[in-house]
């Protein structure tokens, strides 16, 4: 017996009882919950925890068909039926499952058993399964669908998924289009892959949603697939809009084929390396240079883009163009700084009398640039330089980076350091240094699952 009790256990008390839904006792929206319950029951039974309910049902469905006729019981309730499904014992499992064709609400746990270690188990699972989901409403799919893609992570998951996958190709158009609206983000995600391949979305859809979804993976399978059909013109500032990198990305690369390539020009200047990459991809494919670019834009302080000095070190000539960048380190905008620092450590220059110095910018993104430009030499550093920054009266993000570059080192005064910082009065300072250094406190973690799984 365990020594403390669960939600987990007042739900599995609550189907021995008599419960009659599933749904009044286990959130059945939750794949983990399925799982729990799965687990939980074969526990709670195994060691006594709960009797044993007698499943006379279950022996009858083994008998000759003459003999069921003459014997037959009443049909099990959703409560005896879960609890059969999970049985420790393989006999019942299996007996249980002729039991679940027919009764969607038990299907999750009907997939769980297709990963069964026992083989009769499990290719009646893989029988029951097959039937339920072919033709299976949206509904069923929405509850099963989960618990299928949660549990292809096991040793012989993969049979549930594939069945599963050969449904939805095979369902009506608007049974897929419902789980793109599934609360489950994978179950959404592996819908819409099959959305696509099916072809059951437009362009526009396509662009809309690689532009407006809050999922990235699905802006990325959008993005690819609109590219692939043939961006609208309407719908393409849709994706040169977007919030995502990776989408801006498929919308400059559609200006070409567009005929529209010379648009591609500002985001030459993108906050996204893909994005920029792609403009100069396009704009050499139309008979421009992206080098000359940036250097006319790097030429005047006045009206520099914020990310041109990096842009012009990833297309540059190091020993041409670096004196362009050490002159834009003192520009007044700090992210003009902080992208010339960075494109310097992108061109590999290793000017410590110049860099040093910019690990006091007021910036903390001209710091943590900075930073990054002399890691890979701060042990041939003077230590002092560092230690003097993790210091009383310098801002958190100076002694935060200085105590990266200390580490790094290899100073024997660094663990000294790290307990000075720890127990600084600066609670901001406290929690950046947790946080670089990769320092988390354990979320308490309850026996049984989140409660929000069970209902009492």
């Amino acid at each position: 017996m365990r020594s403390e009790d669960t939600p987990l256990d007042a739900a599995i008390r609550g189907l021995a009882s008599g419960a009659r839904k599933l749904a009044r006792v286990v959130d059945v929206t939750r794949p983990e919950a399925w799982t729990a319950l799965d687990e939980g029951i074969r526990i709670a039974i195994g060691y006594g925890e709960i009797e044993r309910p007698a499943h006379p049902w279950t022996s009858t469905g083994r008998l000759p068909a003459a003999l069921r006729a003459v014997l037959r019981s009443p049909a099990p309730t959703e409560a005896g039926l879960a609890l059969a499904l999970c049985d420790p014992s393989g006999l019942i499992r299996e007996a249980a499952l002729p039991h679940a064709a027919g009764r969607p609400a038990v299907l999750p746990l009907v997939a769980i058993r297709t990963t069964d270690w026992a083989a009769p188990v499990r290719e009646k699972a893989e029988t029951v399964l097959a039937e339920a989901l072919r033709g299976a409403d949206s509904g069923t799919l929405a509850l099963t669908a989960p618990v299928i893609l949660r549990i292809r992570r096991r040793m012989r998951g993969g049979t549930a998924a594939a069945l599963l996958d050969e449904a939805l190709r095979a369902a009506p158009a608007a049974t897929v289009s419902a789980l793109l609206l599934s609360q489950d983000r994978t179950t959404r995600r592996f819908a819409f892959g099959i959305a696509v391949e099916r072809g059951l979305l437009t362009p526009a859809e396509l662009a809309r949603t690689a532009a407006y979804d809050g999922d990235m993976a699905v802006q990325d399978i959008a993005a690819t697939a609109a590219l692939a059909a043939g961006v609208p013109d309407d719908t393409l500032p849709l994706l040169l809009a977007a919030r995502s990198g990776r989408v801006r990305s498929a919308g400059v690369t559609a200006l070409r084929k567009a005929g529209r390539a010379a648009e591609a020009e500002p985001f030459l200047h993108d906050r996204s390396g893909m994005v920029r990459a792609c403009a100069r991809w396009v704009l050499r494919q139309d008979g421009h240079d992206p080098v000359a670019l940036y250097r006319a834009a790097c030429a005047d302080p006045a009206t520099v883009p914020d990310r041109a000095p990096l842009g012009l070190a990833e297309c540059g000539d190091p020993k041409r163009d670096a004196e362009a960048l050490w002159e834009l380190t003192g520009h007044e905008r700090a992210l003009v700084r902080s992208s010339a620092v960075a494109g310097l450590r992108t061109f590999e220059v290793a000017d410590f009398t110049r860099l040093l110095p910019l690990l006091d910018d007021p910036a903390a993104g001209v710091v943590r640039e900075a930073a990054r430009a002399l890691l890979p030499w701060a042990d041939r550093l003077p230590e002092e330089e560092f230690l003097r920054r993790t210091g009383p009266g310098r801002p958190p993000h100076v002694r935060v980076r200085a105590l990266l570059l200390l580490r790094e080192h290899g100073s024997a005064a660094y663990e000294k350091t790290v307990r000075r910082l720890l127990d600084d009065p600066d609670p901001v300072l406290r929690l950046r240094v947790r946080s670089a250094l990769g320092i988390e406190e354990p979320a308490p973690r309850s026996q049984g699952g989140p409660s929000r799984f069970w209902r009492t």
